[in-house]
């Protein structure tokens, strides 16, 4: 395992909670970032999410969120609570939080109160509608955002109601925003000495996700509706349903048309007029496209149809479940499988990093941390002052 860590000296302090904060600073932590994960007292809410260990009782979800992190209580309404995060943050590079608008005022926690303490510090806020906004104090989790940003609308079979997309999308885009706006700051900061405050919103996030839609609409009036599988800008782009379930497949340009037209033996397609150009086949795909191609496909296996574009070049992939997925040779090769032992849990296993990098890469050294499992060691304590801490109710 590399000793080299693209972040490594760099303190975080993490107050998030739930999904996209969490997810951000997570991707800090697996690339050498020391982040300190302070929960109010009782712990933060994604603990109490599923699946939980039969042994232990530990969220499944927690774990999967809060690795290479250390953990610590703190009760910030607590004065002395207080102090000791003003201690904290006084050498910190980042501070992340995603609590509703006007929370971190509150609390004497906000950036204009923290950049007086640490004029150098990133101050990274995740939430549901950002700063400046006239509904910036509402609530937000996944499927809120997904359904104001648009997506939700856009999502599902045109005679379905509308549908969420399965994982969090706001949630964890959101959280890739806030790690790569914290690094831009990052650089800002090594050139002028200077912090600032990063701001995003989930809301944000789903609309910039929107692709097409929006030119579709701000060029041509048309309000992008729900298609299934189907996509707007390019035919045929569809999953299609075969012998043992189902394939999706992908043809985006005319050199990949004329050979799907021949691998498929239907090379009098490329004189159809219909479907001369991929405009055309867009136009005529629902019509006539989608069902020369669903009769084609119901007479070969996931695999048949997968090696056949294979050999051709065409982008073609078999739709997997969960357990597939895992044991594809792709996710082992890719090391997108790792293990790592949890002080309860024992043996876990989550997905790995994603950006591999030559010199530094990410790695994932430790599991989610214990409810207040560093107190001791982050805010210097001896067990005897913990203890006195704990009943006062400050940690």
């Amino acid at each position: 395992m590399s000793e080299k860590k693209a972040l490594a000296g760099l303190k975080v302090i993490d107050l998030t909670t739930a999904l996209s904060g969490p997810f951000c600073t997570m991707f800090l932590g697996d690339y050498g970032a020391d982040v300190i994960k302070i929960e109010p007292v009782g712990g933060e809410q994604c603990r109490t999410w599923g699946p939980f260990d039969e042994k232990s009782g530990e969220s499944g979800f927690f774990c999967y969120a809060n690795r290479n992190k250390k953990g610590c209580t703190l009760n910030l309404k607590s004065e002395k609570g207080l102090q000791m995060f003003y201690e904290l943050v006084k050498d910190a590079d980042f501070l992340c939080e995603n609590y509703k608008g006007g929370v971190t005022k509150k609390l004497k926690i906000d950036y204009e109160t923290i950049r007086k303490i640490n004029p150098r510090i990133i101050y990274v806020s995740g939430s549901g509608f950002g700063e400046g906004s006239p509904i910036s104090h509402r609530p937000c989790y996944d499927v809120v955002a997904q359904a104001m940003g648009g997506m939700l609308y856009m999502t599902g079979f045109k005679e379905g109601a509308p549908v969420k997309v399965g994982p969090s999308v706001a949630d964890h885009v959101s959280g890739i925003y806030q790690a790569v706006g914290a690094l831009i700051a990052l650089h800002h900061r090594d050139m002028t000495g200077e912090g600032q405050h990063v701001d995003v919103a989930m809301f944000d996030t789903i609309f910039s996700l929107l692709e097409a839609a929006i030119p579709y609409y701000t060029m041509n009036g048309v309000v992008t509706e729900r298609n299934g599988n189907v996509d707007p800008s390019i035919a045929p782009f569809d999953v299609f349903p075969c012998k043992d379930g189902y394939v999706a497949l992908g043809v985006g340009n005319e050199r990949l048309w004329e050979k799907f037209c021949k691998t498929i033996g239907k090379e009098e397609l490329l004189e159809d007029a219909r479907f001369k150009t991929n405009d055309l086949r867009v136009r005529n795909y629902l019509d006539a496209l989608q069902g020369l191609i669903r009769g084609w496909a119901k007479d070969y296996t996931k695999k048949e149809l997968e090696d056949m574009m294979d050999a051709a070049g065409i982008p073609c992939g078999p739709v997997l479940n969960i357990k597939e997925v895992i044991e594809h040779p792709h996710t082992k090769a890719r090391e997108m499988i790792v293990h790592c032992q949890h002080p309860t849990v024992g043996d876990m296993a989550f997905q790995g990093v994603v950006a591999k990098l030559s010199a530094t890469p990410g790695m994932v050294e430790t599991a989610s941390p214990l409810l207040g499992q560093h107190n001791q060691e982050v805010f210097g304590l001896s067990a005897e002052e913990e203890a006195q801490l704990k009943e006062e109710g400050v940690i």
